[in-house]
């Protein structure tokens, strides 16, 4: 965060000073909430969550270098006390990026959010410093801690936002306005809570809302693609630029295919030229992350082969998305498992399909290990069913469902479908999957594991390298 001093903070948060020496003592460190994390000049911001209280820590956090802690009540070391912790974040997030003038790039979609902005932050790191959200920091709370990592020399913020409500992405785009907005898709993540996919457009589409107009430098990069998002061009004032692989997409993908090993390679048009991609991620879903990526850069004024050159060489940041990982008997584990919703469910499953075919030759095999999807209230049973029934149409080996209810329609879908015997089965925890796969996997077979983040199945992928030992990603 840049330097302010105590009595800024505490005027620009509404909050007082409690237990502070001097006032005019400057933080030269980031903002944490979490005491482990705090470094010489930090600021640590005590929230009160289900099962700890940042408060108890408050003491600790000091000692370990935090120049003051921002707090509901007096905490017994130097302390600005506020009403309330997490707006006065905000309101300390907003003032920050204020005050730098960065270029804050804010995106959203059902699916795929973090994957392209991974591939944005790397692109835009080509063009100048950046700073982006880590993993998927995307509430109300991680968004304003990504904003104030921003340094004098930061040129572009890049911020995932996250929705579960009409309203969410307004407040979000309150603490950080956004010049360029991105809306990836709408689908039927958390469709449970919105009640339909017309809701969710309606959240989505905040964003572009917020944008300033054309005339002020705003821009929403929207997916020509996806005819929810196209239409959100009639909400904002700022200018829209398509990306997809419509022929009027601004940034566009054409001669797609995939490599032997399941990236995908095509050639890249803009405005500006056109330059041919290679990915090193998996999987053709990729590519529409990957123009969202390549239309944002160009927004921002960089040449399309220098786009080309940064997706080409860019790879996963954040953990347990499409990790692929050769063990040393041949056999992979594709590592999916932070979060599912029925489009990545099958993105990831052609994806894994894609992959599978490098492996034939060798008698190699299509694993998918899959786990329930959360959130989709009365569509969960017929979206299970589902990709149950996409799995045996797109002919993956086996189908592993793991769980209770919602993987036995997992199951219950290939099995309608046609998958008898052995071709799917039903497990009924990790441990069950681990065994199972232990006993029956050989080289060139290719193992597929995901489910919402709440079921925790990486641990699957993670005890199947931990025998054999993982070698570097494919």
């Amino acid at each position: 965060m840049i330097a302010l001093s105590l009595a800024e903070i505490a005027d620009i948060t509404g909050g007082r000073p409690h237990d502070i020496p001097d006032p005019a003592v400057r933080t030269g460190g980031p903002v944490v909430i979490d005491s482990r994390q705090v470094e010489p000049g930090s600021l640590f911001a005590a929230f009160e969550g289900e099962h700890v209280d940042g408060h108890d820590y408050a003491e600790r956090a000091v000692a370990a270098g935090a120049v003051a802690v921002l707090a509901a009540r007096p905490v017994g070391v130097p302390a600005i006390v506020v009403p309330d912790v997490e707006k006065a974040l905000g309101a300390l997030a907003r003032t920050v990026v204020e005050r730098l003038g960065t270029d804050v790039v804010a995106l959203t979609g059902s699916a795929g959010k973090t994957s392209t902005k991974d591939l944005i932050a790397q692109v835009l790191q080509h063009h100048a410093p950046t700073v982006w959200t880590p993993g998927s920091l995307n509430n109300e709370i991680g968004l304003p801690l990504t904003a104030l990592k921003a340094t004098e020399d930061t040129r572009h913020l890049v911020l995932e936002m996250g929705a579960r409500g009409i309203g969410h992405i307004a407040y979000l785009t309150g603490l950080t306005p956004p010049r360029i907005g991105l809306v990836l898709n709408v689908g039927t993540a958390h469709i449970g809570e919105f009640g339909g996919r017309e809701a969710i457009a309606q959240a989505k589409g905040e964003l572009v809302e917020a944008l300033p107009a054309e005339a002020e430098g705003g821009v929403a990069v929207l997916n020509a693609d996806d005819l929810l998002v196209r239409a959100m061009s009639a909400r904002t004032k700022a200018r829209t630029v398509l990306f997809g692989e419509a022929e009027d997409a601004d940034v566009r993908a054409t001669e797609v295919r995939m490599t032997p090993a399941g990236q995908p390679s095509f050639t890249l048009h803009t405005p500006t030229g056109c330059s041919d991609v290679t990915l090193r991620l998996y999987g053709e879903h990729h590519v529409s992350n990957a123009l969202a990526a390549a239309a944002v850069a160009h927004v921002l004024g960089m040449p399309v082969e220098e786009i080309a050159t940064a997706l080409s060489g860019a790879g996963t940041l954040s953990r347990w998305r499409m990790e692929v990982t050769e063990r040393e008997d041949g056999v992979t584990i594709v590592n999916d498992a932070y979060n599912a919703n029925p489009e990545s469910m099958r993105a990831a499953l052609r994806a894994l399909v894609a992959m599978g075919e490098a492996g034939k030759a060798d008698g190699g095999r299509t694993w998918a290990v899959l786990g329930p999807m959360a959130e989709l209230g009365d569509a969960s049973l017929a979206e299970h069913d589902a990709v149950g029934r996409l799995a045996v149409r797109l002919n993956v080996s086996r189908l592993v469902a793991v769980g209770g209810r919602e993987a036995s329609w997992l199951q219950l879908g290939a099995y309608n479908e046609g998958s008898w015997g052995e071709e799917s089965v039903l497990v009924s925890d990790a441990q069950a999957a681990v065994d199972l796969l232990r006993s029956e996997l050989r080289p060139g077979d290719v193992v597929l594991v995901k489910a919402s983040r709440s079921v925790g199945l990486e641990r699957v992928a993670l005890a199947l390298l931990e025998r054999e030992g993982g070698v570097a990603d494919r």
